[in-house]
């Protein structure tokens, strides 16, 4: 290192951002903290998220309101989350929703009950949102070539 330019750290050279002053490795670093993963090794079927069973909800109308999915589904349970994304252009629902339960049982009868049921006149899909299996691949993307 020449003599002109400073030392790295002293003065004249600002160090920015994280991790420039760590002295422990990655394997250290990470023993202390608690992770939550789904189970590798997990038999086929549903999982269950970190905070509670997701279901999602296909062909929901585009002007649902949260309220409207509420009392759909809180009939089967309490419902602790409901997601609804929305087109920043016209502010209508995309037309899909996450709806998260406590318990496995609640969930699954709500897939049940609304699975092919009709809310504000459109048909709705419900399968639960994390769920390990089989990877289905199909449709006509290669036939349009």
């Amino acid at each position: 290192m020449e003599e002109d330019q400073p030392a790295r750290g002293g003065a004249g050279y600002k160090l920015k951002g994280r991790g420039h002053n760590e002295t422990q490795n990655m394997e250290e670093r990470y023993t202390r903290a608690r992770f939550t993963e789904l189970d590798p090794k997990a038999a086929q079927g549903p999982s269950k998220s970190v905070e509670g069973w997701v279901i999602f909800v296909t062909g929901v109308h585009e002007e649902a309101q949260e309220e409207d999915l509420h009392e759909a589904f809180s009939e089967f349970g309490e419902v602790k989350n409901i997601f609804m994304n929305l087109d920043r252009q016209t502010g209508f629902v995309k037309g899909y929703a996450l709806i998260e339960y406590a318990s496995k049982a609640e969930a699954q009868a709500a897939i049940d009950a609304m699975n092919g049921a009709d809310l504000l006149t459109q048909k709705l899909k419900v399968d639960y949102a994390f769920k390990k299996g089989d990877i289905k691949r199909g449709g006509a993307r290669g036939a349009r070539r």
